[in-house]
């Protein structure tokens, strides 16, 4: 079994079917219990790789009150409960392997709770893309790009120094702009982003 970082899972006995592979070694498992698992971006979430010769996606997300998870995407026509996932021990995680989905599929979790039969698509927590609004769904991605800024890096460390120049901006964003007609209040979240230099002048 191989993730897209090329890595095999510790501790964890091949899997024999597509449906029983996973990610999770009982290492991660031991670590996400304890709650000192430092590297869950790389299990948890939407990982493309291959179990044997099938290329498809690791799915795993956290969801410790559920009843039932599923995932579902434009790979399967958005179909709430044609591919679930199973839960791994206790941990609520939940995860399968689903072949033949690869980099830019758009995907959601169909989680049913244990309480009330309450349900709820969600989005991937762990994704690394997602969906620009208004759409919300998750996106399949590798975190394989290639970065180009070796000479910047090396040199950052001499701007960086404790005797280089340093400019520190702070802003209370509760006083900025209060709206003095209604009381004085503070502006909402929607108005506080880019506004026209007229707008700003005033």
């Amino acid at each position: 079994v191989l993730a897209s970082s090329g890595r095999a899972p510790a501790r964890r006995a091949p899997a024999r079917r597509p449906e029983d592979a996973s990610l999770l070694s009982d290492d991660d498992l031991h670590l996400f219990n304890e709650g000192s698992h430092f590297r869950l971006y790389e299990k948890l979430g939407a990982h493309p790789g291959q179990v044997g010769r099938k290329p498809g996606c690791f799915f795993a997300v956290f969801a410790p009150n559920a009843e039932r998870v599923f995932v579902m995407g434009d790979f399967n026509g958005w179909d709430k409960e044609s591919l679930p996932l199973r839960p791994r021990a206790q941990s609520g995680i939940w995860e399968a392997f689903v072949p033949g989905v690869g980099p830019g599929s758009v995907y959601k979790f169909h989680i049913v709770s244990r309480h009330g039969g309450y349900r709820v698509d969600k989005a991937d927590p762990f994704a690394f893309r997602a969906e620009p609004p208004p759409r919300t769904g998750s996106v399949v991605a590798t975190l394989d790009f290639q970065w180009k800024d070796a000479d910047w890096v090396a040199r950052r460390a001499l701007r960086q120094a404790p005797s280089a120049p340093l400019s520190i901006y702070e802003m209370h964003l509760g006083s900025w702009r209060r709206v003095v007609a209604e009381a004085n209040r503070p502006p909402a979240p929607a108005p506080i982003g880019p506004r026209p230099r007229a707008a700003r002048a005033c």
